[in-house]
């Protein structure tokens, strides 16, 4: 396993989640509650879109904790190996998902529980 691929994605992909968050600072923004200015189903749309927003950017900033959780196993060694049974994470599974810290088998068994 090449772990310099595999660093170049997840760099990517930490610096498009970072790209995406400095762009949708917009939406962040707190609802204006003027009634006079905005009626009242104008403002709840809003505040619905702005609620949606902040789940975006909460899920983004798990991604990139989970990043460089990744980062870090990648420098100490660490990356492509199973967290619970220390076998080797298929290739194919780190290919879809660069960040997983499970082998199949140990995620199967992890959700039955």
């Amino acid at each position: 396993m090449d772990s310099e691929v595999y660093k170049a994605r997840l760099q990517a992909l930490k610096s498009e989640l970072q790209q995406a968050s400095a762009s949708s600072a917009d939406s962040q923004k707190p609802v204006q509650l003027d009634q006079q200015s905005v009626g009242r189903l104008s403002r709840m749309d809003a505040m619905q879109g702005q609620q949606m927003a902040q789940a975006t950017e909460r899920r983004r900033a798990q991604q990139l904790l989970q990043i460089e959780a990744a980062l870090r196993r990648i420098a100490e060694d660490d990356y492509g190996y199973c967290i619970d049974c220390g076998e080797a994470i298929n290739e194919k599974r780190l290919a879809i998902e660069p960040t997983t810290l499970r082998c199949i088998e140990c995620l199967q068994l992890l959700e039955k529980s």
